[in-house]
């Protein structure tokens, strides 16, 4: 049944990748609790959201940007943030007289995003 179900779902996602990615990402969605949009008859959850691909009572378009979705992430910190931070820090005169050692550690320090060690 599993491979009549994978030849349907070509038809639907013809990228075999891409129909991997989605199907293994709606059978997560399963496993955490999501709705079944067809009966299991018995079968796990990589076959039945192959399934699911296959009958088209899911989208693979909304598969495909929630998976997006999660894979993203969201730097907090904005553009405007950066900013008012580097022209404060110029405006502090401290950081001019700091010894070089001290200097490297602290580009390091934000490089790595620790602020703990910071100036």
């Amino acid at each position: 049944m599993a491979r009549v179900t994978v030849e349907d779902c070509i038809e639907k996602v013809p990228n075999r990748f891409g129909l991997v990615l989605l199907a293994a990402h709606r059978a997560r969605n399963i496993s955490n609790g999501s709705a079944l949009t067809i009966d299991r008859d018995n079968d796990k959850n990589p076959v039945v959201a192959l399934r699911e691909l296959a009958d088209s009572t899911v989208e693979p378009e909304e598969l495909k940007e929630n998976l997006i979705t999660t894979l993203q992430r969201v730097d907090e910190r904005t553009e405007a943030e950066d900013e008012a931070e580097t022209i404060a820090l110029l405006a502090e005169p401290q950081h001019m007289n700091m010894a070089e050692q001290e200097l490297i550690r602290a580009l390091q320090s934000d490089r790595d995003g620790s602020q703990e060690d910071r100036y």
